[in-house]
């Protein structure tokens, strides 16, 4: 116990013996100052330096830019920057979705896959008489009112086809000029014309439209589709290169690629030309002039 106390007593003697810092002339050995101090002292002063040090330290990489510069922190401008580029990669992929289901509704145009339909026009003709048969008219209606209900009762038993035939007045011009070997022909599921042609002559836009599509396929070959104003689609088949990609811009009568005999189903040089109206094909025979 008493060295114990001996050992205490010697290091706080130790630590509280009074030292004289004095800093002096180099030349003169002049005092210039000096103060006391003490271990004690300077431990004492190291301790809260260096908590101050570690303090502000923790400070500016916590709240301050320069954590930027140390390894393993990220800017606020590279994580803005990160948060729009996740938002944006989610609206093109809603938007690659939205564009896959488009391709393969056009794929199924380009393969034939046309889903048959049919209108029944005499279960057409009693809807319209059962009709007529629940309303009370007055009989007092005018002549002229009577013939302009009749007229609208027959072009509701018009055909789908026949409704598209009038819904438009755009121009359209012959995409190249040959015979014609087959025509359109909806009971046998062939919604185009086909035209016998030399091989490479040139296939021209029936008129101004965007490329929808402009690919290869086993059954059909080369096939190029361009979408035009009020509802119409032009597609091109068989073809034995392509000139326009998809997304061009294309003016009537110009050239989008040389005609062929590309494709399993082609049976010589010829162009395969369908013409669709707001999801239905048309016959091209009632908009074109091939002569």
């Amino acid at each position: 116990m008493a060295k114990q106390k001996v050992n205490k007593t010697k290091i706080k003697e130790k630590l509280t013996f009074k030292y004289r810092f004095v800093v002096l002339n180099e030349d003169t050995f002049e005092e210039r100052f000096s103060f006391k101090l003490n271990r004690l002292n300077v431990l004492i002063l190291s301790s809260l330096f260096s908590v101050l040090l570690v303090g502000s330290t923790i400070f500016l990489i916590a709240f301050t830019p320069l954590k930027e510069y140390i390894p393993g922190y990220s800017s606020t401008a590279l994580k803005k920057k990160a948060t729009d580029l996740v938002y944006k990669v989610d609206s093109l992929e809603q938007k690659l979705a939205v564009n896959d289901v488009y391709l393969q509704n056009i794929q199924q145009v380009l393969t034939g896959k046309v889903k048959d339909f049919t209108i029944n026009k005499d279960s057409i003709e009693e809807h319209l008489h059962s009709k007529t048969e629940e309303i009370n008219l007055d009989k007092t209606i005018s002549p002229v009112d009577s013939m302009f209900r009749e007229e609208v009762e027959r072009e509701d038993r018009f055909s789908v086809f026949e409704k598209a035939t009038k819904k438009t007045d755009l121009v359209f011009f012959a995409p190249i000029s040959g015979k014609i070997t087959d025509v359109f022909n909806p009971e046998e599921k062939h919604y185009a014309i086909d035209i016998a042609v030399e091989k490479d002559s040139p296939v021209k836009a029936v008129a101004d439209g965007t490329v929808i599509f402009s690919g290869f396929t086993a059954d059909t070959g080369f096939v190029i589709i361009i979408e035009h104003a009020k509802g119409f689609l032009s597609v091109y088949k068989h073809n034995s290169s392509l000139h326009k990609e998809q997304g061009d811009f294309v003016e009537s009568g110009e050239a989008i690629a040389n005609a062929g005999s590309t494709g399993e189903l082609s049976t010589g040089p010829h162009l395969h030309f369908e013409l669709w109206n707001d999801g239905f094909p048309v016959d091209p025979l009632n908009f074109i002039d091939f002569k």
